[in-house]
């Protein structure tokens, strides 16, 4: 498994913005493909955003369409979440996510479909 360490979150008020980045080892991270969950205080972990293994292909939950994009940089090992126009809902802990995946395969959007997983880095938006 690819070991992922999440970093960026912090406090911003709403209609800000924030770069989080999630930097891979231990694997080859241009096999993986990369997703970006989210889970609130008494809530499911959520599907946010994710991307195929060379980035070609990004897919989104419709409540951060517009607003958050997906990048990665496979020469360096990381992918990024920025997220602009923050609400207060989006308010959480967000975790990146990998999973082994065939050239050209889709964007996972279920939290199932990875099997390694970062630490989480808290956002906070206030309002």
């Amino acid at each position: 498994q690819v070991q992922l360490v999440e970093s960026g979150g912090g406090l911003v008020q709403t209609g800000g913005s924030l770069s989080l980045s999630c930097a891979a080892s231990g694997r080859t991270f241009s096999d993986y493909a990369m997703g970006w969950f989210r889970q609130a205080p008494g809530k499911e972990r959520e599907f946010v955003g994710a991307t195929t293994r060379g980035g070609g292909i990004t897919r989104y939950a419709d409540s951060v369409k517009g607003r958050f994009t997906i990048s990665r940089d496979n020469a360096r090992n990381t992918v990024h979440l920025q997220m602009n126009s923050l609400k207060p809902e989006d308010t959480a802990d967000y975790y990146c996510a990998a999973r082994r995946a065939a050239l050209g395969a889709f964007a996972y959007t279920s939290a199932m479909e990875y099997d390694s997983w970062g630490q989480g880095t808290q956002v906070t938006v206030s309002s």
